[in-house]
């Protein structure tokens, strides 16, 4: 953030000499009212006036363009820093979000730029440029008349200690409130996405009960907030009008003496109301200036946490042998292990079958084999380099991947199957389709490739967004598949298009991993592996390996009998 912060500095550096111009134009009302009071009133010159009017007339209509043009610029590196922070907090992000425990960081993220991106082109933002000129102006009324300077200076102080219990008295609750603000809308989200389950078990209500019991504590500390920023407010005000009437006051009673003119009485009060304006301007807005405080600290914090991208020599596009070696991997702030000691080879082309009991570790295998996931210790190699640490751009390509729970993005099921990639050719959508035999299906849509899947797929049926993920999966020249339940929503007629996709996988040399608790799915595996807690039971040649499961009692499950690795001493 600091970096796009810095490519901004350009915006500020001319919003902050702009509000030179600004300030300095704001002193044409006082020294307007003191001409007239004291040279146009005392000599009776219609000429003067007129001069002076049309004098302060043309300077605010300076005044009026350069506030302008200050707002534009502000506007602007709203703008830019959105242009420029938003692909790279997106990519911060889907890269963070891909990981273990960071389910809701997307959106909450993306909200916290929305929050920087309003305080950027709010008025909060004006009143921090305009608050060194405070000073300023409480010197030009020290050179009126030093008792004016002295009632000025102390009122000026008064108002920054209001500004300061204002951050001291409201922080706090400010600080509960945004994060029970945040877990209710996560939970909230959470109950969007379950809307189906909610209504067809009947927990909407319950729902609705525990998330107002949520929304309780935001209005509590909302109002806890709101109260003592009221109060300030109210004292602030009630400051700023006293210290009017006091100069007015002071003002007049040195005219009498005959120490001040009465056009520095006038003037002096108006710069003195200019001089605060922006203090209390801060105090006023200051909910906005802590709102975006602390969405810079979360996002700072996020992307410092992000895989920082760089240059990195392009490796030659892999054949496909896998190797995973002694990978051991346990979820953060858990003491459980998932997997421990896993350890087999794929040479290029060949298939293996992954099986075993439910939790029993082979989703989260297939997330390390895809290198989107980092082992605790031991290493995923593809042709010998670490798949964790391969670049996503360039190794993407290569790999062809279906989560157990298919999602698609908003778009057309060619822009899904092409991955979102602008350049891709009709030709290779429709090559990819027909390898995963879903073109017929697809075809059979209303408007085919073209046709809206809505967001997450929800107009297609869980077997057709699961056979589009294969399409999405096959695109371009993957050398490694890896299928997480990809029979789980289909019919026979996908599941036979699906057997004969592996087929053909296994003609064309591509390494290719199954998960599976259906066997005829695997009846042409090389390989399969058996896990059990996260151990490796059984691996090695699928005849050998069913043998030996129907010796010890039959298909996988949890009273499967451990069996040492083929190849390996018991």
């Amino acid at each position: 953030m600091r970096e796009f912060l810095r490519q901004c500095r350009r915006y500020f550096l001319y919003a902050a000499m702009f509000s030179l111009f600004v300030n300095l134009l704001m002193l044409t009302l006082p020294l307007y009212m003191m001409q007239v009071f004291d040279r146009v009133i005392s000599s009776g010159s219609t000429e003067t006036l007129v001069m002076l009017t049309m004098a302060a007339l043309g300077a605010f209509l300076i005044h009026m363009a350069m506030d302008g043009l200050r707002t534009r610029l502000l506007l602007g590196a709203g703008v830019a820093l959105d242009g420029l922070a938003g692909p790279t907090v997106v990519n911060g992000l889907l890269a963070t979000g891909a990981q273990p425990g960071a389910a809701n960081a997307f959106t909450a993220s993306l909200r916290d730029v929305a929050v920087i991106r309003g305080f950027l082109t709010g008025v909060g933002i004006v009143s921090l440029f305009d608050s060194p000129w405070v000073p300023i102006y409480l010197a030009i009324i020290f050179i009126f008349h030093p008792l004016l300077g002295i009632i000025a200076t102390l009122g000026a102080a008064a108002l920054f200690a209001m500004g300061y219990a204002n951050e001291k008295l409201t922080r706090e609750p400010l600080d509960q409130m945004s994060g029970a603000t945040r877990r209710a809308s996560r939970y909230i989200d959470a109950g969007l996405r379950n809307a189906e389950v909610a209504n067809a078990l009947g927990m909407v209500d319950d729902v609705v009960r525990r998330w107002g019991s949520m929304n309780d504590k935001v209005i509590e500390y909302m109002v806890i907030a709101d109260g003592r920023a009221s109060w300030i407010r109210g004292v602030s005000r009630f400051m700023r009008l006293s210290l009017q009437i006091l100069m007015l006051g002071i003002g007049a009673y040195l005219v009498i003496q005959q120490h001040v003119s009465s056009g520095i009485m006038m003037a002096g009060t108006l710069i003195l109301s200019r001089a605060l304006s922006p203090v209390e301007s801060a105090i006023h807005s200051w909910k906005g200036f802590v709102d975006a405080r602390e969405a810079y600290a979360r996002l700072n914090e996020m992307l410092a946490g992000a895989p920082k991208s760089q240059q990195r020599t392009e490796l030659p596009a892999p054949k496909g042998r896998l190797e995973v070696e002694r990978v051991n991997f346990a979820f953060p702030k858990q003491d459980r292990m998932v997997l421990m000691g896993m350890t087999f080879v794929l040479e290029p082309g060949e298939s293996m079958g992954l099986i075993g009991p439910s939790a029993a570790g082979k989703s989260t295998l297939a997330r390390l084999l895809t290198g989107i996931w980092r082992p605790l210790s031991g290493v995923v190699r593809l042709d010998g380099a670490d798949v964790s640490t391969w670049p996503r751009d360039q190794l993407g390509p290569y790999i062809g991947y279906v989560p157990q729970d298919v999602e698609l993005f908003s778009g057309t099921v060619g822009e899904n199957i092409a991955r979102l990639r602008k350049d891709a050719r009709s030709e290779d959508i429709i090559k990819a389709a027909q390898r995963a035999h879903a073109h017929e299906m697809i075809a059979r849509l209303p408007n085919a490739y073209d046709t809206e899947v809505g967001e997450g797929g929800g107009i297609l049926s869980a077997g057709q967004r699961q056979r589009v993920a294969l399409a999405r999966a096959l695109f371009g020249d993957p050398r490694v598949v890896i299928l997480d339940e990809p029979n789980a929503n289909l019919d026979g007629e996908g599941e036979e298009a699906l057997g004969q996709t592996l087929k053909e996988l296994k003609r064309d040399g591509v390494t290719t991993i199954t998960i599976s608790h259906r066997p005829s799915l695997l009846s042409h595996v090389d390989k399969l592996l058996v896990v059990k807690d996260g151990k490796p039971e059984m691996f090695g040649p699928r005849a050998d390996v069913v043998s030996r499961l129907t010796i010890k009692g039959g298909a996988p499950g949890p009273d499967l009998t451990p069996v040492p690795i083929a190849g390996r001493k018991p």
